[in-house]
């Protein structure tokens, strides 16, 4: 109403009861214990707390919580020191027994190379330099703690920063010395630091200092601050000096990574962090630091027991415990005391490396003494197809005099190991085994010239003898047919981890590959199409038995059954009639491989399988660098060094003792081809069964059958499907064209229409692009868009 001087009361302010005098104190409502919601309040102040209930809440909370700390630092004690003799030592086995029993011990890795030094002996810059790196605070701090650093690491954790701990040197010595094991929850944090409180004022700046660097460990396999100067300098921590003693503290948080000879920009900008906060703490005078240059470190020797061929096995295992799934840190590996089953089958290894000793010693039987020369290097591995299991594995003959394992280190000419992945690739599009090329040589593909090792010639042949021969015309044609990509494809589908580059020469080997990869992609043929990748550690458990850690059987398969069935039929045919007739036939059983040797003969191979063993051997020759590949110098009979002398001498020699193990004794056949090409066989994604072939009733065979009309244009494959399907045999010739795609049939001989009797030839003529453009006078090379093409290999 506009003309009332009633007004409302004030927001927030008591409400007077109805019918009640506002001045009468008689008649107000009796007082609730806990008034909530507010009595007397309206709106949103009924459900606001008052400020003395809010000040009294907080200050309650906070004497419970301090009370709570109080009782919990009242109630903590100081444990033990955690003893050094307390880490227990890392035992590798190899693989079990067969009635599951651990195999005998490979090795150890050693809990840690100590000595112990007081901190008085010590040149007082190696404890400044240590704070220096890791707490600055650390001689003035009394309390042992860092609350503004444990604050701005809760912050950051908090908000999903990378992980920080804000911990000082105190509370890393309480870790490392009393708590022996890294601490990751907020609770044990708190516990961590109550105990460095506690230890802080119970001990001295000096016994802390002395025991952190008589803890830590400083990589190289050097726990404590003398071991340390020894492994780095050559020296007793007592005789470091300022330069030297910056750089172990520089790399305490990540020794391993930050070591000077593995990275020296990284250890060498921590050495500057070290220096600088000397510096400003007034540790090092400008005067002091102004000549002062980063000290050279001495080279790296492992401990005996890394020692012999058993030295590259040990360091596979400790490879694969760092890589993800496990990733154990070398200071975990050294210290908790894990128990690691291998995959090694002792005697197997045995046998590979009495063979390989042997024959670098020319004692083989049938080796007639020669002896290969001595930059000579060899590999030998065996996988097992079914998972990838390493059961032998030949890094070289003393893992203390060369550490660059000659299986996992050395990339060499892969050879013409390659041809099975471009035949997997061509067998996918639909190309058949019975496909027939052109085999003479050499012969020249645009700007390209491919000859056949020794000038070997051929007529037209099929796939099968062309992957018997290692007729390389015929697979420089299936390459540029299916398309060198593929091929890259193809072979790192089947387990190649180097790159593979996507030239057209790539069929024949041009790539350098690692030795262990071959063995793996091989043993992904070998297993059926189910992609394999070698491994060496079986399962790992800790020192209480729980199993850490156990390898899971390979799922994926990147290529149908029934093309890696005619991948190996045509594989056998290597060892049956082909490059490895001579020495791998003998055995007497059915086995698969290929020979593989690279331009100049810098690298030989021999890898063979059966259904269950993959055994790869190869021969290269470092030059004088000890770097660079050269020509393999021949030794004995052969005038020189290819896939099918040596390395399937090598392979038969160790493979011998292999077959005459219970496992491997069993004489294993392979599935029978299929007969891939009627149509394009795509990748398989989930695994495949073979299922036998139904019966076919018998019909009469038609005395004359006409050639297909219409192949003009078609893809090669499709083309050889239907005169194959319609009982005729075919014969592929290529041929260059302007007008007509690559790998399309440029005409038919006969024509379409065309009676022939039953098995009559037909002649499909492939295009293989454009020819390439004369020149009339010669004119100067230009410079090449991209690396040249190395020549190709030889077939044997």
């Amino acid at each position: 109403m506009a003309g009332t001087n009633r007004r409302a009361p004030a927001r927030g302010k008591r409400a007077a009861p109805r019918g009640t005098a506002t001045s009468s104190r008689s008649s107000a409502p009796k007082r609730r214990f806990f008034d909530y919601p507010r009595s007397g309040y309206e709106g949103l102040h009924r459900w606001l707390p008052s400020w003395r209930f809010t000040v009294g809440t907080i200050l309650a909370i906070g004497f419970l919580g301090a009370g709570a700390v109080v009782a919990a630092y009242a109630s903590t004690t100081i444990p033990n020191q955690a003893d050094d003799t307390r880490s227990q030592t890392t035992t590798v086995y190899y693989a079990n027994n067969p009635d599951g029993s651990p195999g005998p011990v490979m090795g150890t890795f050693a809990a840690q190379k100590r000595t112990i030094v007081e901190y008085e002996t010590l040149p007082e810059y190696v404890g400044q330099s240590v704070a220096a790196a890791e707490d600055k605070t650390f001689f003035t701090n009394n309390s042992g703690i860092s609350i503004t650093g444990m604050g701005r690491a809760l912050i950051n954790n908090l908000r999903g920063g990378p992980t920080q701990g804000g911990s000082t040197l105190t509370q890393q010595y309480v870790e490392r010395y009393y708590v022996d094991k890294t601490t990751t929850d907020y609770v044990g944090k708190f516990k961590e630091t109550l105990l460095a409180i506690k230890i802080a004022r119970v001990e001295s700046k000096t016994e802390i200092m002395e025991r952190y660097l008589n803890t830590i460990y400083f990589g190289r396999d050097s726990y404590g601050i003398q071991a340390a100067a020894q492994a780095y300098f050559g020296v007793d921590a007592a005789a470091l000096t300022r330069e030297q003693a910056a750089v172990l503290a520089g790399i305490i948080p990540s020794p391993n990574n930050w070591d000077p000879a593995k990275a020296p920009d990284k250890a060498l900008a921590r050495w500057n962090i070290v220096l600088d906060s000397m510096e400003e703490e007034g540790w090092l005078t400008a005067a002091e630091r102004a000549p002062m240059v980063f000290p050279p470190t001495i080279e790296y020797k492992r401990s005996d027991a890394m020692g012999g061929p058993v030295g590259y096995l040990l360091e596979k295992v400790r490879n694969e415990l760092n890589d993800e799934p496990l990733a154990f840190s070398d200071d975990e590996i050294n210290r908790r005391g894990l128990k690691v089953v291998t995959t090694i089958q002792q005697p197997l290894q045995v046998a590979a490396q009495e063979h390989v000793a042997a024959f670098r010693a020319g004692s083989l039987p049938e080796q007639d003494g020669a002896v290969p020369f001595e930059r000579t290097r060899v590999s030998l591995t065996s996988v097992d197809p079914k998972d990838g299991a390493i059961v032998a594995m030949y890094g070289g003959a003393d893992f203390l005099v060369d550490q660059r394992s000659t299986t996992t280190y050395d990339k060499i000419q892969a050879g013409s190991t390659f041809k099975p992945f471009t035949l997997i690739a061509a067998l996918q599009q639909g190309v058949p085994l019975t496909t027939r090329f052109d085999g003479h040589s050499p012969q020249t593909f645009g700007d390209w010239k491919v000859p056949n090792f020794g000038g070997g010639q051929f007529g037209t042949i099929d796939l099968v003898e062309a992957t018997a021969q290692s007729v390389n015309t015929v697979y420089a044609q299936l390459n540029l047919q299916i398309g060198p990509e593929l091929t890259a494809k193809v072979a790192a589908d089947a387990g190649i981890k180097t790159p593979v580059d996507t030239n057209r020469a790539n069929v024949l080997g041009t790539d350098a590959v690692r030795p262990l990869d071959v063995a793996g992609a091989y043993a992904t043929i070998a297993s059926g199409g189910v992609r394999i990748d070698p491994y060496m550690v079986r399962s790992v458990s800790y020192d209480d038995g729980k199993v850490a850690y156990e390898h899971k059987d390979p799922t994926e398969r990147p290529f149908a059954a029934d093309v890696i069935a005619d991948t190996t039929y045509a594989m056998t045919q290597v060892v049956e009639k082909g490059s490895g007739e001579d020495w791998i036939k003998p055995l007497g059983r059915p086995i698969a491989g290929k020979t593989g040797t690279s331009n100049d003969n810098k690298s030989a191979w021999f890898v063979g399988f059966t259904p269950n063993i993959v055994t790869e051997v190869s021969l290269s020759q470092v030059g004088e660098d000890n770097k660079s590949l050269e020509t393999i110098q021949p030794f004995g009979r052969p005038k020189q060094v290819t896939g099918g002398t040596w390395p399937a001498f090598l392979w038969q020699s160790y493979m011998k003792e292999v077959f005459a193990q219970p496992q491997y004794s069993e004489v294993l056949q392979f599935p029978a081809r299929a007969n891939v090409g009627k149509k394009p066989s795509p990748s398989a994604t989930v695994p495949t069964e073979t299922v036998a072939p139904t019966e076919e009733p018998t019909v009469e065979a038609p005395t004359e059958i006409a050639v297909p009309s219409g192949l003009e244009g078609k893809l090669e494959g499709d083309a050889t499907a239907s005169v194959v399907n319609a009982g005729l045999v075919v014969n592929v010739v290529v041929e260059p064209s302007d007008t007509v795609t690559t790998g399309r049939v440029i005409r038919v001989d006969p024509r379409g229409g065309t009676l022939l009797a039953p098995g009559g030839s037909v002649t499909l003529v492939v295009s293989s692009g454009p020819k390439p453009v004369p020149t009339q006078e010669p004119v100067p090379t230009p410079e090449p868009t991209q690396p040249p093409e190395p020549a190709p290999e030889p077939t044997q």
